[in-house]
């Protein structure tokens, strides 16, 4: 019985070991909603829990992809003054904001399933360097993303703003670039930013970069998504 007690001790204290660190840090989590028929509307979401106010919240983004722009009623936001449980990660946030975008969804004709391919990912605990270059194994396209980014002030009193260089190299030899994003657009509160993924559209005609938007706070980092696409073909 002593024995069993010190390990239910042990349990709890992990428990709440696991629950300062997820609170330590606001990251929110990226999700693919998929690409409408002909490609040219892309929809995700992010979701997570306010490390401030211990709420869960949920953003969902519609992309006008060769515009590289949201569409009309592309943004909608929404956090929940509700309690959670631990374990939590703020799905439920994003559960309940679909409904409301469901004319989004309809109108754009999003199917969840056409995710399009990830042919990117960075993986956490590695150093991003300036510019990236892989490979996509489908195709044989190679890839070259170099990020430009400039920061003024630090912490919640800064801001940043970044572009993309964009260079495909296609398998039949052709070579596209292009550049996207906001060389000009420091975003306030923002310290600096990271490619996470980057996915080919289901028509293999654009790219979609997702791009981590990371603040430095005195807990942690607090993390949110946005894309940058392309048109390639």
């Amino acid at each position: 019985m002593i024995h069993d007690k010190k390990r239910l001790i042990a349990v709890v204290g992990v428990l709440f070991m696991s629950l300062a660190t997820a609170f330590a840090s606001d990251v929110a989590q990226f999700v693919n909603l998929g690409f409408s028929p002909d490609s040219r509307t892309f929809m995700f979401a992010q979701h997570g829990i306010n490390d401030e106010h211990g709420t869960p919240y949920a953003d969902v983004y519609t992309v006008d992809v060769p515009r590289n722009t949201f569409v009309r009623n592309g943004v909608v936001s929404e956090e929940y003054d509700v309690d959670i449980s631990p374990g939590q990660d703020g799905s439920g946030a994003l559960f309940s904001l679909l409904p409301e975008v469901s004319d989004v969804i309809a109108r754009y004709r999003i199917n969840h399933l056409r995710q399009g391919r990830l042919i990117y990912l960075f993986v956490n605990g590695e150093e991003q360097p300036a510019t990236i270059r892989f490979r996509d194994f489908d195709t044989g396209d190679r890839y070259t993303i170099a990020m430009s980014q400039t920061a003024r002030g630090e912490g919640a009193e800064g801001s940043a703003a970044f572009y993309l260089d964009v260079t495909v190299q296609f398998n039949d030899g052709t070579t596209v670039e292009r550049q996207v994003g906001r060389p000009d657009y420091y975003r306030d509160g923002v310290n600096h930013y990271r490619i996470k993924q980057v996915i080919v559209s289901p028509d293999e005609s654009s790219l979609v970069t997702v791009i981590e938007r990371i603040s430095d706070t005195d807990d942690g980092q607090r993390i949110r998504y946005m894309v940058e696409t392309a048109r390639l073909r």
